[in-house]
């Protein structure tokens, strides 16, 4: 495959290749065409593209990454999204790959164009890969996506690789499109093991940080600050393993969904997929969730629900001062409680309020609630360093 690299020295060179970008906005939203350069990176992308560390980038619409192709971002990269909601977002579909493999010292920052910036001015990334789902097996690879629902994911390779996010930093994501769709600071649809998500701080997001719908993908230290909905969601057969999270609500923070979480975990698709095919099974260890938002409940610090199984260690849950939570950990639902096998120990710092007791298991009272009370615990936010956010 032809390589593009988006640079200053190879822009000529750009614009004589026939680019390896589609404009013609044929799935893409927004406002889409004009010659492809670091300063318009909107479309269908069919051919392989590096992003050049030295060039400050700008995503002007919707960037769909194609089957076959591979975007790669150079450690260090900062790319400028528009202010555009909904219309500005990043898609790798199924059989694409994206490749933004940073480091501590060289991250690569996904931020707002905006002069002022603030959650929801741009739609974040979105992954479709080939992995498992909880859906009936004549739907399990053609499920659509929420927010372009003529491009679909899932299928049944347990080990697809979509590619490498390692050191990145997302700001200002998210949208809500209605209550049925969403855009999230990070949105990992079917995605593999064999994809890499690694050292992501999502920051000041609309809607939910991070949430995996479906697939196997296992990822480590994801640091989430100020998300407006859940900080961490799980549904449609999510079985991947996640390591050192730490979620936090500032106490500047005010904006809210009707049911912000910690942790939301669905075994299937909001409860409306039958309950006798696979559902969420995933492990969690090490944890740590603090709702310093004095003027904002958080429903539930964990909710798991709808026959997910979780098995979450070393969680750790505090609130600042007037804030609160409706739940520690609550384990039921209207349409399906967790699953019996859920098995969760927590520590609650009651220094504010907390009660580690206000707990709800599931109908039949078979999950495994181990809490007690403490000050430590949970994430190590030292390897957070890299992000600057001072903890």
């Amino acid at each position: 495959m032809k390589k593009v690299i988006l640079s200053i020295l190879s822009i000529s060179t750009l614009l004589l290749a026939s680019c390896s970008l589609d404009n013609d906005d044929e799935n893409g939203g927004g406002t889409v065409g004009g010659e492809v350069t670091p300063q318009n990176l909107a479309g269908n992308l069919t051919t392989d593209l590096i992003l050049d560390a030295s060039v400050a980038h700008n995503l002007t619409g919707t960037l769909l990454v194609k089957d076959g192709a591979t975007l790669t971002i150079e450690a260090g990269t900062r790319i400028n999204a528009l202010a555009g909601g909904t219309d500005v977002y990043i898609l790798v579909e199924k059989g694409g790959r994206i490749i933004a493999d940073g480091t501590a010292a060289k991250p690569i920052l996904f931020t707002s164009n905006a002069s002022i910036p603030k959650a929801g001015d741009w739609g974040g990334i979105i992954i479709n890969g080939m992995a498992p789902l909880s859906r009936q097996a004549s739907s399990s690879s053609n499920a659509a996506t929420e927010v372009k629902n003529s491009i679909f994911f899932g299928g049944d390779d347990v080990n697809d690789n979509s590619g490498i996010l390692n050191y990145v930093k997302l700001e200002y994501t998210g949208a809500r499109i209605d209550d049925e769709a969403e855009h999230n600071g990070l949105t990992l649809n079917g995605v593999g093991a064999g994809t890499t998500i690694s050292n992501i701080a999502i920051l000041n997001g609309d809607d939910d940080a991070i949430e995996f719908f479906g697939g196997s993908v296992n990822a480590s230290n994801l640091l989430v600050v100020n998300a407006k909905d859940d900080m961490f969601d799980f549904t449609q057969g999510y079985t991947g393993t996640c390591t050192n999270l730490y979620g936090i609500r500032e106490a500047n923070y005010t904006a809210v969904t009707s049911d912000p979480r910690g942790i939301e975990a669905d075994g299937n698709l909001d409860g409306n997929t039958p309950t006798d095919i696979a559902q969420s099974d995933f492990t969690i260890d090490g944890i740590t969730i603090i709702n310093n938002g004095d003027t904002v409940d958080m429903a539930d610090a964990i909710k798991v629900r709808r026959g997910a199984t979780a098995t979450i260690t070393n969680a750790y849950v505090a609130l600042g001062s007037g804030a609160t939570y409706s739940d520690f950990i609550d384990l039921k639902d209207g349409k399906t409680d967790a699953n019996d096998n859920t098995s969760i120990t927590a520590v609650g710092n009651v220094a504010n309020g907390l009660d580690v007791t206000d707990n709800k298991n599931t109908t039949s009272g078979g999950a495994t609630l181990t809490t007690s009370v403490g000050t430590s615990g949970g994430a190590d936010n030292s390897v957070f360093a890299w992000t600057g956010y001072n903890f």
